[in-house]
Order: C-alpha cells, then sequence, then structure tokens
C-alpha cells in the first residue's frame, strides 16, 4: 500500500487529511501527471513539471486539510486543478499578448483572413468544449477528465465512479463524438 493510501484512510474522515503530508507523498506522481499533462500542451505555456505542481497544489489546498475519500479520487481531482491552472495560464498570456482589449493590428493578410490557426485558441476551444459537455453530460466529462487529464485507466475510472469498464468505454466514445462535433 503507497504512503498516499495510508494517509487517506488511516485520516479522520470529518477532519481530512493533512494537505502538507499528503503533498510531500504525492509529489513524484503529482510531477508524473505534470509531465503527461504539458506533452500535450508544453508548446502552448510557460509553465514547467514543478511549476505546474506547485500552481495546482497551492489551488488544491487552500487549507491546512483536504477532504479526500480514495487515492483514485485525489489523483482525478489533481488532474482536474492541472488542467484549469494550464487553461489560466493560456488566457493571462493570450490577454496579455492581445494587448488586453486594444484592438488587434493584423500585419499579415493571411492570418487576418483566418488562414492560420492560434493552437492557443485551439486549447481554449477545447477546454469551453469540455466545460459545454459537462452541462450538457456531466458524467462523460467527468470520463474525459479523467482518462485524458488524469491519465487513469477505464478500470480505475470505473472504480472512481462506481461504473463497469464496459460503460466507462462507451462514455469514452460518446464523449469523443460530441467533443468532436463541437470542435467543427
Amino acid at each position: 500500500m503507497s504512503d498516499i493510501t495510508q494517509l487517506i484512510e488511516s485520516s479522520d474522515r470529518d477532519v481530512g487529511v493533512d494537505s502538507a503530508a499528503l503533498f510531500r507523498a504525492a509529489f513524484d506522481e503529482l510531477r508524473k501527471l505534470a509531465r503527461s499533462r504539458l506533452a500535450a500542451s508544453a508548446p502552448l505555456t510557460l509553465l514547467d513539471t514543478t511549476a505546474l505542481v506547485h500552481e495546482s497544489w497551492l489551488r488544491l489546498s487552500g487549507q491546512q486539510t483536504l477532504q479526500v475519500e480514495t487515492r483514485r479520487k485525489f489523483f482525478a481531482y489533481a488532474s482536474q486543478v492541472m488542467r484549469t491552472v494550464i487553461v489560466d495560464e493560456l488566457r493571462e498570456r493570450n490577454a496579455e499578448r492581445r494587448g488586453s482589449g486594444e484592438q488587434a493590428l493584423t500585419l499579415n493578410t493571411a492570418i487576418g483572413d483566418g488562414v492560420a490557426v492560434d493552437n492557443n485558441d485551439e486549447a481554449l476551444q477545447v477546454h469551453e468544449a469540455l466545460e459545454t459537455l459537462a452541462e450538457v453530460e456531466p458524467r462523460l466529462a467527468q470520463v474525459v477528465e479523467m482518462r485524458y487529464f488524469g491519465g487513469l485507466t477505464e478500470v480505475e475510472i470505473g472504480e472512481a465512479l462506481g461504473l463497469t469498464e464496459r460503460t466507462v468505454r462507451r462514455d469514452w466514445e460518446k464523449a469523443r463524438l460530441l467533443l468532436a462535433a463541437m470542435l467543427r
């Protein structure tokens, strides 16, 4: 049994888990999770693995203790927080780069005609599509977050959400189709 699981199981359910002890125990695994999150968006952000872990942890541990039920649910939640950190950083960079509301001036007519696609905009469109999916089908959005952002397997997602592996697979396929349609 891992240190993280022992911390969670030995904690008082009403009080929660000591956030500092959980951070120390989970740091290496949070770095792996951050590395996988940044693999897809590294060219878009100025964050490195350690910065993403620390920024995510600051958001996670606003209190001295965290209410955590299982190891998997903790990492699913941590991956969701990492996603919001990345999206917030992209939005901030877009605001700075675009003059924080100033009128855009295009020097290249191909860009002005919409030929070039900004990767930052694409990442934000995916985020917004996932938020829309969460409003319509919350469970599908959870499956996407846990699988894509959390790196969990179908079996682990099923255990965390109380679903069968087959249901998770169907939800994953349905979510992929809906997200693809929203992004067109």
